[in-house]
């Protein structure tokens, strides 16, 4: 794996020698961060895709973009992949440098694997349901999970996809999804055990911190089931 994660100084030096726009630099916790970054959720599972994305990447870097963005679930494992392969080209090369990128991604709906060759159902039940990674009685809307266990295999799985040390930032991934599923006090429970696993982590320095990714959570209004209101999430995260 790659040790190192995003720094000041790296991102500073990202910036300085990009040709980008005024302002397309901002500091963000402690961080310089270009104001656009690249997503890797859509495409199929194949090789043109990884290839497509790979060269999106060291584009991207080129362009003066140190942002990039991924999850364990999009496309079937293989976008993480092709980000840390991109990555670890462009390091290798002289394009940049670890300190001078920011790397994201998520976890918590259940992944399958695009290279192994079982199909998707049975690959997750085998490999995270039948083993216990995964409790069946923790899932919820079909295949989201925040057990703590979970969490921890799918950090270390992120970060083997991405081949690096340290992940600059990890999402809980649509948690939504377990707020229409539970009571409010089970909720936040199921919440407080997944923030004490990331808090963890970065303590081990396997990632740099950690937030939430929603879809309509942060969006829908408060009379909606699966409305989240932060101040709620940091409530149970200052708990912990």
């Amino acid at each position: 794996m790659i040790p190192g994660r995003a720094t000041l100084e790296g991102t500073k030096r990202f910036a300085t020698r990009s040709a980008a726009a005024p302002g397309h630099f901002r500091e963000a916790a402690g961080l310089l961060l270009s104001s656009i970054g690249l997503g890797t959720y859509l495409g199929p599972e194949d090789d043109a895709t990884d290839r497509g994305y790979e060269e999106c990447v060291g584009l991207a870097l080129s362009s003066g973009v140190n942002v990039f963005d991924s999850a364990i679930n999009y496309r079937g494992q293989r976008s993480e992949r092709a980000v840390g392969r991109a990555l670890a080209a462009a390091f290798e090369r002289g394009a940049a440098r670890r300190d001078e990128v920011f790397v994201a991604t998520k976890g918590g709906y259940l992944p399958h694997d695009a290279d192994d060759p079982r199909d998707p159902r049975t690959y997750i039940l085998q490999t995270f349901v039948a083993t216990g990674i995964a409790p069946r009685e923790e899932i919820v809307a079909g295949g989201h999970c925040m057990a703590p266990a979970y969490l921890e295999d799918q950090i270390e799985r992120s970060r083997a996809n991405l081949a690096l040390e340290t992940i600059d930032l990890y999402y809980l991934h649509n948690i939504e999804s377990q707020r229409t599923a539970l009571p409010t006090k089970a909720f936040r429970e199921r919440l407080a055990k997944a923030v004490g696993t990331l808090e963890g982590a970065v303590s081990s320095g396997r990632i740099g911190a950690w937030g939430i990714a929603t879809w309509d959570g942060l969006r829908v209004p408060p009379e909606h089931p699966e409305h989240l209101a932060l101040s709620d999430v940091r409530s149970v995260a200052g708990e912990v």
